[in-house]
């Protein structure tokens, strides 16, 4: 058993990763201000409220848990904030990993697992493999970038770093899943449509170059996510590659995902078609064969219907009250 530092402990991955180390017979102490993560998804182990650029603070839980590994979720991750605030993710994101990583060295911790992102690479037709052109095209993306550089430059350090492709789904125990205000995260926004809480889905562009004009994105399960940070942890003991996409390899549209969350829901979404948002590349689909290989990782839920479906299941357990309310409750 071991204590894990998990920065971000309190959001949507971050809990996830939490009752999966907690399964695994460690101590996953969540790490969160709270700005955008919720208490009530802290249950796998201690809460300790703090800023990622609060050093002292930092400093403090170190000492405290003298933890083996840190697992660096507390990143802001909206492209269209980004674009309209990219000092706020220079500060958090690029600033945020500078600060942890100060104090990891002043505590001792050579050993950390930190998310990126697949859109630091420029967009594609075909899977992108880590070798792939990389070509942030917005701040947050810019960040990401930013970040793994800092880990490379880092002496002694023992990192990974795991390009997601589009976290989605749910716990499907139910015990944890997505809660958002941002009202940018396809699904949640898909579902509440459906619901009648929102009166339209945005379609965010329809003339891109992808067969039915939408973007593409390849689509995660939460749940396969946690479980790559647990064999990103292992992999620390061993291994010599620093960048792993997770993915599934297959691309669903925007139009597509409708199609999905109407079957899933039994209701009819409707649409309106909106201009592009800045920094939205049109296709990002990954070749994850690094992670099989090496971690070794594969989805266990590879299909966008358990996603769909476990996502739905959580979304109607969350009263619309705290869907809508400000970060940091109970």
């Amino acid at each position: 058993m071991a204590n894990i530092i998990v920065t971000g402990g309190a959001g949507y991955i971050g809990s996830h990763v939490c009752k999966a180390l907690k399964a695994a017979g460690h101590v996953p102490v969540a790490y969160d201000n709270l700005s955008r993560g919720y208490e009530m998804l802290v249950r796998w182990g201690p809460l300790e409220r703090g800023d990622i650029n609060d050093q002292g603070r930092l400093a403090e839980v170190f000492a405290h848990y003298a933890p083996l590994a840190v697992i660096h979720l507390a990143g802001f991750a909206f492209v269209n904030e980004s674009v309209a605030q990219p000092e706020l993710y220079r500060l958090n994101n690029v600033a945020g990993t500078a600060t942890l990583l100060a104090a990891m060295r002043a505590g001792g911790v050579t050993r950390i697992v930190a998310s990126s992102s697949c859109s630091v690479y420029a967009s594609a037709p075909t899977p992108l493999n880590e070798g792939s052109t990389l070509a942030p095209a917005s701040p947050y993306a810019q960040s990401k970038v930013a970040m793994e550089h800092a880990l490379a430059a880092e002496p002694g350090l023992k990192w990974v770093a795991l390009r997601y492709f589009n976290a989605a789904g749910a716990d499907p125990e139910g015990d944890t899943g997505e809660i958002t205000n941002a009202g940018v995260r396809v699904i949640p926004n898909l579902f509440d449509t459906a619901l009648g809480l929102r009166p339209v889905f945005q379609i965010m562009g329809d003339d891109y170059p992808t067969p039915d004009g939408t973007c593409v994105r390849d689509y995660t399960h939460v749940c396969d996510i946690a479980a790559a940070h647990l064999s990103a942890l292992a992999y620390l003991e061993q291994g010599t590659e620093h960048v792993f996409n997770l993915g599934n390899g297959q691309g669903h549209s925007i139009r597509a995902m409708i199609k999905a969350a109407e079957a899933a829901t039994g209701r009819a979404i409707r649409t309106e078609t909106a201009p592009r948002r800045p920094g939205d590349p049109a296709s990002l689909m990954a070749d994850a064969a690094r992670a099989a290989r090496a971690l070794p990782w594969t989805p266990r839920y590879p299909h966008l219907a358990d996603m769909i479906a476990h996502a739905w299941a959580w979304h109607r357990k969350i009263p619309e009250v705290l869907r809508l309310c400000a970060p940091g409750g109970t």
